[in-house]
């Protein structure tokens, strides 16, 4: 699988365990939110290196929404 396969699948795959986490209401939601972002960091890196800018620009915003998360819970 090509490097930029894997980020793509990681990025997809923390994103459904982040919503998973969140979702499932357990007291995991600092670790969904921090999944969120490492998804996002994984898929705009993938997007930037195809150049689809607009899903670059908006895991921008699920980056900022994990780190919001993160902050809010500590």
């Amino acid at each position: 699988m090509s490097k930029e396969k894997s980020l793509e699948w990681f990025g997809v795959l923390t994103a459904i365990a982040y919503s998973m986490l969140v979702a499932s209401n357990t007291g995991n939601e600092v670790l969904g939110f921090i999944l969120l972002f490492i998804s996002a960091i994984s898929i705009a890196v993938w997007a930037f290196s195809f150049r689809h800018y607009g899903m670059l620009l908006l895991q921008f915003f699920y980056a900022t929404a994990g780190l919001v998360g993160v902050i809010r819970w500590f």
